[in-house]
């Protein structure tokens, strides 16, 4: 983040906001912040917009005016309330907005503008790089050789921890190779507000394979069902178990049967944990797809 300094005169100034922001914004988007002191909005999206650029660093920059100490650029800009954004692209301004926006909002607005930014050469090279490794440790994960997945994709991590998603991948893979520990350590490389699609996957696959029993235990959890078939509590419990084996649709079944004797059964916790798995499978996942399409007709009907 640069900070333009207080000129001795105007036109160093305007030099300065020439280097940090035009020239700038031909390599990267550039966010110009205009704010003040005595400005309490602009001290609720200081923060903010810090943390949104940090995110997304080199790929956007954040230049902070004080329009006090700049009136010159502020007059240029006709600046009548703070704070005021400039988006900034190959040298021009293209977007802006004023007032404080919420988080949401915020991270919506400089995703939307950098979809519009060309990768250079070098990060075009890297995302293929990236993509063909990714392809491999699925390739591995497909033929079972987790171990083999998790070490392509800790080498990425290890290059690139900022990628919430790369570690969201690598600690998948480990809890497909039952390293349920440290697909958890490597997660909370994570901050824990990431809604990163893949890190919401990972975190439920986790939360699922929490519950997993051993080896003996399954079969007196179905035989307790078999005996008492409106036991929603053994009931709840096998789903929970065959859920955490990656029999999906055997415990997709029981918490479905729970729903239709009884859809507010400890405080709906069948629905809740359909919703889990369909978090672990992806939202977009023919199974999720097929097992949700069930949910709307068993919780309408």
């Amino acid at each position: 983040m640069a900070t333009l300094p207080n000129p001795a005169a105007e036109k160093a100034s305007i030099e300065a906001f020439r280097r940090d922001v035009i020239e700038a914004s031909k390599t990267a988007l550039v966010l110009v912040d205009f704010w003040a002191e005595w400005c309490g909005p602009c001290k609720t999206l200081g923060p903010l917009i810090e943390k949104v650029v940090a995110a997304r660093a080199p790929k956007v920059k954040l230049v902070k005016i004080d329009v006090d100490k700049n009136q010159a650029l502020a007059a240029q800009f006709r600046i009548q309330s703070i704070p005021t954004v400039y988006a900034f692209l190959d040298g021009r301004p293209v977007d802006g907005f004023q007032g404080a926006l919420g988080e949401r909002e915020l991270t919506q607005f400089v995703d939307r503008l950098l979809a519009a930014v060309p990768a250079s050469e070098d990060e075009a090279a890297l995302e293929e790089q990236i993509s063909a490794l990714i392809a491999a440790a699925d390739e591995a994960t497909a033929a079972g050789a987790h171990d083999d997945a998790a070490a392509m994709l800790a080498a990425l991590v290890q290059e690139l921890p900022e990628r919430h998603d790369l570690v969201a991948r690598y600690a998948l893979a480990l809890l497909a190779g039952g390293k349920a520990e440290a697909a958890q350590a490597a997660l909370n490389m994570v901050p824990g507000d990431s809604k990163d699609e893949l890190v919401v996957r990972a975190r439920a696959a986790l939360a699922l394979a929490a519950e997993a029993p051993a080896d003996d235990e399954l079969a007196p959890l179905q035989a307790r069902v078999d005996a008492a078939p409106d036991d929603h509590a053994a009931r709840f419990e096998l789903a929970g178990a065959l859920a955490a084996r990656g029999d999906r649709d055997a415990a997709a079944e029981h918490l479905l049967a729970i729903i239709k004797a009884d859809r507010g059964w400890n405080e709906d916790a069948a629905r809740q944990k359909l919703l889990t798995m369909f978090e672990a499978a992806g939202l977009a996942d023919p199974w999720s797809v097929k097992t949700r399409a069930a949910l709307r007709a068993v919780w309408f009907a």
